[in-house]
């Protein structure tokens, strides 16, 4: 079950919060006026997350390397956009 609260709310009871996300694993949604904002959540759901960022990372890498055509380092491109 996923709360939502407001980052007034969220202000007043921030501990009780942080524990109901880490110990509970209930996501928060937080909103301003009415309007959600951010999610917490524990870091067993993070980690989650970006293992699923990786994965789709490096399915994206794998597909670009299969495309014909020249790959260039990834520190060329980087210079090539101004990074």
């Amino acid at each position: 079950m996923t709360t939502t609260i407001s980052t007034v709310e969220a202000r007043k009871h921030l501990a009780d919060i942080v524990n109901r996300v880490a110990y509970g694993r209930e996501p928060v949604i937080l909103t301003r006026r009415g309007e959600e904002v951010a999610a917490l959540v524990s870091m067993e759901e993070l980690e989650l997350l970006r293992q699923l960022e990786d994965a789709m990372d490096i399915r994206d890498a794998r597909k670009a390397l299969a495309e014909p055509g020249a790959n260039i380092p990834a520190k060329a491109f980087w210079k090539k956009l101004g990074l």
